[in-house]
């Protein structure tokens, strides 16, 4: 079984990524309550913490019930790295992950998330002086390279693994790809099939359905999938997945009212965390999901992510099971 630092972990972990404005903490307690093994927070940028910007500094908040939860963090000023590193301590997390695979343009070109594959020098002693700078397992999150050209991740891997780094999770896509296209596990196995390779290696991108779990487990030989994508406004995911791996059949999907419910409690943990304003906006990107495939739903939706004031939201919600309830959606 995979362990992080001094972290057992269950066989074949669930991991729920690290996402911009998704990963807070109601919608972690929500996955962990379904059954994610360890949750990271939304990234985090280090200029921003050092400066002790307000919405860095709210994304430390993390709960007990959420452990192991780990803190992400990105940048490339090694100075500011390491003074970030000893804020996050004081919030008591249970890893520090460094992000070295984030394509947006406004990270990278700065030279950090996936920026940071132009010069893996820099991201070796980058996470090197972490190491060193914290008791805390330091795990890194990164891609397969730049671009086709330059995929040198079980190098990249080994290297890290080298000066310290306690896990590694790898997004099947270079940078160039951003999110397109199909993401290649290939190289991923070869990085856990290295034999100098002794730390767990997660897999990252395009696990979408329990089988696809399953084949990266049984044919591609990782130690757990990072889920991102597929579990926004649908955090029953973890729970589908690990009922498929013990019976091999698929979990009936959520009820209506069971949706309803947990969408409910999601809007009023999200506005209890980061108030009336943000709460409702940032909220707004899992509806699509927590209601996906029910058919003559856009006029319900469009309440959903229009309203800027929670009560509208939550009359829409009531508004849905009273029209939809006892809908039976199909399994996965």
């Amino acid at each position: 079984m995979p362990k992080i630092g001094n972290i057992q972990l269950p066989n074949f972990p669930l991991l729920l990524a690290p996402m911009e404005d998704v990963s807070d903490p109601p919608f972690r307690a929500l996955c962990k309550e379904q059954g994610a093994d360890v949750v990271y927070t939304e990234f985090i940028s280090s200029e921003g913490l050092i400066r002790d910007a307000a919405k860095s500094v709210m994304k430390l908040d993390i709960y007990e019930k959420e452990r192991p939860v780990g803190i992400q963090i990105f940048g490339a000023n090694l100075e500011s790295m390491l003074q970030s590193v000893e804020i996050v301590e004081k919030s008591n997390p249970d890893i520090i992950d460094i992000n070295f695979g984030c394509p947006v343009k406004k990270v990278v070109s700065k030279g950090a998330g996936a920026g940071i594959l132009k010069d893996i020098d820099l991201m070796v002693s980058l996470t090197e002086a972490m190491v060193k700078h914290t008791k805390l397992p330091i795990t890194v999150k990164t891609r397969l390279g730049w671009d086709d050209d330059s995929i040198k991740i079980v190098e990249v891997a080994e290297r890290l693994q080298d000066v310290g780094c306690a896990a590694i999770a790898i997004h099947g896509r270079t940078r160039a790809q951003m999110y397109k296209g199909n993401a290649n596990w290939a190289p991923i196995a070869e990085v856990k099939n290295n034999q100098r390779m002794h730390i767990p290696v997660f897999g990252n991108g395009d696990v979408d359905t329990p089988e696809a779990a399953m084949k990266m487990r049984d044919e591609y030989g990782l130690d757990g999938a990072m889920i991102g994508r597929a579990s926004i406004g649908y955090p029953w995911f973890f729970r589908e997945v690990k009922h498929f791996f013990e019976t091999g059949t698929h979990l009936n999907p959520p009820t209506m009212e069971e949706r309803v419910a947990v969408a409910k409690r999601h809007l009023e943990m999200a506005i209890a965390w980061k108030g009336e304003l943000l709460g409702v906006f940032e909220t707004r990107r899992h509806y699509t999901n927590y209601f996906k495939g029910i058919p003559n739903f856009k006029e319900h939706r469009m309440k959903m992510v229009t309203s800027d004031h929670s009560e509208e939201v939550f009359a829409a919600f009531d508004e849905v099971l009273e029209v939809f309830g006892g809908y039976e959606f199909s399994s996965l």
